[in-house]
Parts: structure tokens; C-alpha cells; sequence
């Protein structure tokens, strides 16, 4: 072998062996979940049983940080300049990673400066009205509506969230008109909605459920193209208006410069935590 041929494999093998090493190491340090959502959203609760299972296994300390200003668009900037090292993770949503930076100008570019790690969760928003309101069905909310020119209004978990998205479709598809009052997350959107200051929310069912069980609430629909297995009594709300369909969904990203060797980690330890029937 000439000298310069075996310089470059052994560069190539140094090259190989650090990337090998680097992923093998992860976490080699504590390591830092920024969630744009508040504390008790189920984008909190989600990420907090992520972080307990990492540390009980890498023996890591894991610290979930919630960030939910600007509608997440803080956190995911913070993660974006962070450390290309696997230490710092965003769980995130489809509004600050997606539909966000096509409504708002935000300070990044999801597609050059984030890395897509493992998608943690997919599943519909539940439409659901403050109980006083006289309605019990989407057709009959769409018809309180029209009216009621000028009285329906709507919280959502944040601009350019699935939880806003889905109000805006209905209001274009139903020919009805509602305000957006926009909540960084979940808890104040619901407790808005709860105490009647808005009348009408867009959400995943985690955060709605106990104030639906306890009449405070009323679900109205899912919005999957057909019924949802897990509620089977809801109807779906393309069942009134054909076409309509729109999930909600979450995600681990990390800086786009992270090595894929770690990001294949992250991705295959955060999976087998999904995919583990204790989770």
C-alpha cells in the first residue's frame, strides 16, 4: 500500500471510529428537553416520561425545560443554536416546526438549521365547547354561529398550531365566522375555554378530558377523516363536512449539525421507550 493510500484509509478509519465513538457516548453529559409547551400540557407530561426513562437507563440526568413563548417559536430557536451534540433536544409540535413558519417570520429555517430525530406522537384534536353553549353537535354549533354573527370565538394553543389550523378550516369550510384568542399551550387555552372566556377549542384529548368527564365541557367531534377507535361515540367532523382531516402531531428535532450517528441513537432510544407497553 502507497503512503498516501494508507494515510487516507487511516484517516477514514479515525473519521469513522470518531463518529462510532461519539454515538456509542450518548449521553455523555446531561442532557436538556426544551418543550415549547407549559408545564401539565401533554407535550410536558410526554416529555418528562421521555426524560425518566433516559436517565433511569444512562444514569444521565435529564432536564425538561418549558419554553412556550412566542407559540414555541423561543424554544426551537434556542435549539437550534445549541450544541450540535445530542445534549440539547427540542419536543416539539407542528406549529413552530411546520405551519408556524409559513404564517409568522421566525429566526430559523427548519429545513437547514433542524435535524428530524423520531416522531413521538400523532393523533386527532377534539372539538369542544364550553357546556352553557346551546349545542350539542357540529351542525348545530355551525348554525348558533350563523346565528350569532360576531359572538363565537375560539382558544387555540398557540398561531399556526394544529389547535388553530383546525378552527380556521371549519370556519372557511362551514361559512361561519369566529375570533382567534391564541394561548402559549394547552392548560390556559382549556381553562380559558372552561371558564367561558372563549367558547370553543381545538385540542388533543389528554388536556380536555377530565373537564368533559366533569360537564364543564362538551366534545363535539374528532378531526380524523372517519371516527376515532379510541372514541368511538365522537363523531368525526367530516361526517358533516366531507374532506375535512387534520392530526395533531409532536417530534423530537435536534441542531441540524448533529452528528446522524447520534441522531440514529436518539431516534432508536426514544422509539423503544415508545414502542414499550410501560410507557
Amino acid at each position: 500500500m502507497s503512503r498516501f493510500r494508507f494515510a487516507a484509509a487511516a484517516a477514514l478509519s479515525a473519521i469513522l471510529f470518531a463518529a462510532g465513538a461519539s454515538a456509542q457516548a450518548w449521553p455523555d453529559k446531561p442532557v436538556k428537553i426544551l418543550v415549547p409547551a407549559p408545564a401539565g400540557s401533554s407535550l410536558d407530561v410526554l416529555a418528562r416520561a421521555i426524560g425518566e426513562r433516559l436517565k433511569d437507563k444512562f444514569g444521565q440526568p435529564v432536564v425538561v425545560e418549558n419554553k412556550p413563548a412566542a407559540g414555541g417559536t423561543v424554544a426551537t430557536g434556542e435549539v437550534v443554536r445549541a450544541a450540535p451534540d445530542g445534549s440539547v433536544m427540542l419536543l416539539g409540535f407542528n406549529g413552530p416546526l411546520a405551519t408556524g413558519p409559513l404564517i409568522q417570520k421566525v429566526p430559523y429555517d427548519v429545513q437547514k438549521d433542524l435535524a428530524p430525530v423520531i416522531i413521538t406522537s400523532s393523533q386527532p384534536n377534539v372539538l369542544a365547547v364550553n357546556a352553557s353553549l346551546p349545542v350539542k353537535s357540529v351542525p348545530e354549533l355551525v348554525a348558533w354561529a350563523k346565528a350569532n354573527p360576531g359572538k363565537l370565538n375560539y382558544a387555540s394553543v398557540g398561531n399556526g398550531s394544529s389547535s388553530h389550523l383546525n378552527a380556521e378550516l371549519l370556519k372557511s369550510m362551514a361559512g361561519i365566522d369566529a375570533v382567534h384568542v391564541p394561548f402559549n399551550g394547552s392548560p390556559p387555552a382549556v381553562l380559558s375555554t372552561v371558564q367561558g372566556e372563549t367558547q370553543m377549542i381545538f385540542a388533543v384529548m389528554q388536556p380536555l378530558q377530565a373537564q368533559i368527564q366533569a360537564g364543564k365541557l362538551r366534545a363535539l367531534a374528532v378531526t380524523t377523516p372517519k371516527r376515532f377507535p379510541l372514541l368511538p361515540d365522537l363523531p368525526a367532523i367530516a361526517e358533516t363536512y366531507p374532506g375535512f382531516e387534520a392530526l395533531a402531531w409532536n417530534g423530537l428535532v435536534v441542531p441540524s449539525a448533529t452528528p446522524a450517528a447520534t441522531v440514529q441513537k436518539i431516534n432508536a432510544e426514544v422509539g423503544a421507550i415508545l414502542r414499550d407497553p410501560r410507557s
